[in-house]
């Protein structure tokens, strides 16, 4: 009796395992793992920080128009790498949504990826997400280091990398409202 049940207990477990790596049931728990591990990012230390010191950067925004990040000088303004096909940026992107539905209007957001636009625009639908995308064009300067994705960055009026974040972070916590509102009243 009590090998049938590790037998059984065995078979659940492995069918479990199994479903995790090729079900949906899968993906929606990898996101959930994300979601619940990703952190609020740390501010860089002063000395630590960059500075964007060339804001000419060229763009496409979510139509496919031509635009040049200079526009964003002396303002606060977030930038994201992401791709549609990467697990965690799924997971990072809502409370990215969370993050540009509060600042949207005082804040310039940069959502970006350098994939095509026909995948994207299908992944923002099914996902519900209203944050302007904006497309990378590969192989041209840009005004923050791309290394890979997700990665983020919160720069101040000055030009100041306040918040470099690779990999997964939580963006919709008092904890960056309270910095993004005194780099706002600055």
């Amino acid at each position: 009796m009590k090998s049938t049940i590790k037998i059984v207990l065995n078979i659940l477990l492995f069918a479990f395992i199994i479903s995790f790596f090729v079900t949906p049931l899968g993906d929606y728990s990898k996101i959930l793992l994300n979601k619940i591990f990703s952190f609020s990012p740390s501010v860089t230390d002063e000395s630590d920080r960059n500075k964007v010191t060339d804001y000419d950067w060229r763009l496409k925004d979510e139509n496919w128009n031509f635009f040049n990040f200079n526009k964003s000088k002396g303002k606060v303004v977030f930038v994201n790498f992401w791709a549609s096909w990467v697990l965690p940026c799924e997971a990072e992107l809502e409370s990215i949504q969370n993050f540009y539905d509060t600042y949207g209007e005082t804040v310039d957001f940069y959502i970006i990826t350098n994939e095509e636009r026909e995948p994207v625009e299908t992944f923002i639908k099914e996902h519900g997400f209203t944050f302007p995308v904006t497309y990378l064009f590969i192989g041209e300067k840009t005004a923050v280091p791309n290394s890979e994705v997700p990665s983020s960055y919160l720069i101040d009026k000055k030009g100041n990398i306040l918040i470099y974040k690779e990999g997964i972070a939580d963006w919709d916590n008092s904890k960056i409202y309270d910095l993004v509102d005194r780099l706002l009243s600055e």
